[in-house]
């Protein structure tokens, strides 16, 4: 017979990840109709494999098998091959993914999903070996069985695919049975919960491979009040990830998990969600419990943002790879971690060779042997072939007693070592990056750089704004949220065909529709980014995303929230914005939003909606708080209210700024309003508002700046940083 598809069409895409396999052998396809009428005009079933750019385990499995010329014959002469970006449909994702955990009991990527015509799956897993190795399954024997039973078997394996798709739109559309939210919050039984299931000795959750959680621990720091033990479990997995080697120690930034149980080897891949909530959570550590360690950790993670994500335009890039070629081979074959890991030799070369980025009175062979004591740098290594992960092996403390040197002194020789590492590694073949700007996770990044602006320093405020204004610009067409944009500046030429078939930006190629997590997500960040720059249009766009999630993905007669708007028609499961992978959940983010922006227009219905969403999907908060922290958080925001702090001011005062953003307030509004009523009635017809909420009426503040805070009760006028400071405390908890 002949082969269902003709060609690979992956040069036809513009995301990076399905460009990096164009030139693979297969014939692969995109996700859509077209790919679906050849698997049913040559009754041919669909190999959907599911990835994304920074995935090790995908690269892998495209080297053994998608680049093999046996693999692909089997796969071209049998199957419609698929290929889809996880990042950018989350929704096939999410199906199919859920279809593997009620089957296989869990899942990863890449995903591989045998497929009726219909779109129905019947076979799943994950990595497949070429051949079979360590009790896995060998692709090519893989390939070869599934012809014959669709061949000989068909009938069972159309029953299984039904059986299997009922079973997993059951689990993704089904809703659970509303709650009574109560008048308590759920915040002290979550924490609980939360801190039962940590690891003591080692930080983190679990007893096995260790990722980050920040959900959790933003629920151990709110809980903190409540008692010591929720401080200490925090304290001790902000150590442990800051101390590990899911920590960047040269160039800042995390690395998406780690692979044993102390925090010691990750999977290098380095993820923009991962940066943006772990550099939030780090500013709220700072806040919380007072490290200024933290503050470190932040701003080297922002900067490492800006630096190596950053779009010159304003957005953030989404993602870069755990691969790169060999230090001493820039055209060798990628390999994991290479542009991270260093052997002591490396490290002397290193301090030697870039001497002059910065200069020391101490000699290269103390700087190196400093830098290598502080990170267990030595010959067996941690790490493949003797290289080491860099981890906090010793304290400068116990550096410097080693060296018969003070404290000060061993810093400084450090600095100088880490500098010059930064600058020799700056020279190595460097890791891919995924060019895509995705809506919803420059949301999560604009709010982490909000908050540092209110914590830190103005100029991370600043870079919020930059990043909300690029995504408002690019993405939003004044109603809708698109997806994504990649620049097509950075694009390859195999690309040329996407860009004519794309919408077209001055430099970006914009695709895809909004899903709840983006409209939840950037709503969040736009209003943090409100919050720490004073400027309206911000608010303006938050405003406007909450009426467009509402509108596209929200069910007011159920409460739910769906993950997508109801006009995708290429996947037969609507799944629920429910959410407990790797990024926060969006019901809890757009609850906790909703409930924000409630207090600047009450007649929109967002208090109402959050409401019926907590009340849906608040069983889940009894049941596993873990899973879903965000969920738990936005249920204590509903129970307990917002410290509103409103200043009238054409600015706020430094010192008024610096008591409410310094200061750990997890239930913090901070708003400005002009100080003239003329002033706010510009504002509010900017917003079309047409009265002046509660948040800013009868505030106004002609003879100088003037603050309030209240919490369902207000203090009265303010004119003072130290008066405002005593009023949170006498609204606190």
């Amino acid at each position: 017979m002949t082969q269902p598809t003709d060609e690979n069409r992956l040069d036809e895409a513009a995301s990076p990840y399905l460009r990096q396999h164009a030139d693979n052998p297969v014939n692969w396809q995109e996700w859509g109709e077209e790919a679906f009428r050849k698997a049913r005009e040559h009754d041919a079933p669909i190999f959907l494999s599911i990835g994304y750019s920074a995935c090790h385990w995908c690269h892998v499995m495209a080297e053994e098998s998608f680049d093999d010329p046996e693999v692909a014959e089997k796969l071209n002469d049998n199957f419609v091959p698929v290929k889809v970006d996880r990042e950018e449909r989350p929704d096939v994702d999410s199906l199919y993914m859920k279809v593997s955990q009620v089957v296989r009991g869990g899942g990863g990527w890449p995903l591989s999903v045998f497929l009726t015509p219909d779109r129905e799956p019947f076979y799943v897993g994950t990595y497949f070996p070429k051949h079979p190795k360590q009790g896995q399954p060998g692709f090519l024997q893989l390939l070869d069985d599934v012809t014959e039973n669709w061949a000989e078997d068909r009938d069972e394996l159309e029953d299984r695919a039904d059986q299997w798709l009922s079973a997993a739109r059951g689990e993704l559309e089904d809703l659970p049975e509303p709650v009574d939210l109560g008048a308590d919050s759920p915040l002290g039984d979550a924490a609980d919960d939360i801190a039962s299931a940590a690891d003591r000795a080692n930080g983190g959750f679990g007893r096995g491979q260790k990722f980050p959680q920040s959900g959790r621990l933003h629920v151990l720091l709110r809980a903190s009040h409540l008692g010591d033990e929720y401080a200490e479990v925090a304290r001790e997995t902000l150590d442990a990830m800051a101390d590990g080697g899911l920590y960047d120690h040269v160039g800042g930034g995390f690395h998406r998990y780690c692979t044993d149980r102390d925090w010691t080897v990750p999977h290098f891949e380095k993820m923009l969600y991962d940066q943006a909530e772990l550099a939030r959570l780090y500013v709220d550590g700072h806040r919380a419990l007072g490290d200024s360690r933290y503050v470190a950790v932040a701003r080297e993670t922002l900067d490492f943002v800006d630096r190596e994500l950053g779009h010159p335009d304003g957005g953030f890039y989404a993602t870069l790879d755990a691969r790169s070629p060999p230090v001493d081979d820039p055209d060798g074959e990628r390999e994991e971690g290479a542009f991270y890991v260093w052997t002591p030799d490396q490290i002397r070369d290193a301090v030697r060779e870039y001497a002059e980025d910065a200069p020391s009175d101490a000699s290269d062979d103390v700087l190196a042997d400093a830098v290598c004591e502080r990170y267990g740098v030595d010959d067996a290594g941690n790490f493949e072939n003797g290289t080491t992960v860099l981890t906090v092996s010793a304290s400068v403390g116990e550096v410097a007693d080693g060296f018969d040197a003070d404290r000060e002194t061993v810093g400084a020789w450090l600095d100088a070592a880490e500098t010059r590492l930064r600058a020799a590694r700056a020279d190595r073949p460097r890791p891919a990056r995924d060019d895509k700007v995705l809506a919803g996770w420059n949301g999560l990044m604009a709010r982490a750089y909000a908050e540092a602006g209110l914590a830190l320093d103005d100029r991370f405020a600043d870079r919020a704004a930059d990043a909300v204004d690029f995504v408002r610009e690019e993405l939003w067409d004044g109603h809708r949220l698109a997806r994504r944009t990649i620049d097509v500046r950075k694009t390859t030429e195999s690309s040329s065909a996407a860009r004519q078939n794309a919408a077209r930006s001055e430099d970006g190629e914009v695709a895809g529709v909004g899903y709840a997590e983006d409209y939840a997500y950037l709503a969040a960040g736009a209003l943090a980014t409100y919050e720490a720059t004073g400027d309206h249009r911000h608010l303006a766009f938050a405003l406007d995303l909450a009426d467009a999630v509402l509108d596209a993905c929200y069910d007011d007669g159920s409460g739910a929230l769906y993950e997508t708007p109801e006009e995708i028609e290429d996947v037969d499961v609507r799944s629920q914005a429910t959410g407990g992978g790797s990024t926060p959940s969006p019901v809890g983010v757009a609850s906790e939003t909703l409930l924000a922006l409630d207090a600047f227009d009450p007649e929109a219905g967002y208090a109402e909606a959050a409401t019926a969403m907590l009340q849906r999907y608040g069983g889940r908060i009894d049941t596993n708080p873990g899973r879903l922290p965000e969920l738990a958080l936005a249920a204590d925001t509903n129970a307990t209210g917002h410290r509103e702090v409103t200043v009238a001011a054409d600015r706020t005062p430094d010192d008024w700024r610096a008591a409410v953003g310094e200061a750990y307030l997890p239930d913090r509004l901070l708003t400005r309003r002009p100080p003239t009523d003329a002033g706010l009635a510009e504002w509010l017809a900017d917003l079309e508002i047409e009265d002046a909420p509660p948040v800013w009426a009868v505030r106004s503040a002609d003879d100088g700046p003037r603050a309030y805070v209240c919490r369902r009760a207000c203090s009265p006028p303010l004119e003072s940083a130290a008066e405002i400071t005593e009023w949170l405390a006498e609204f606190s908890r």
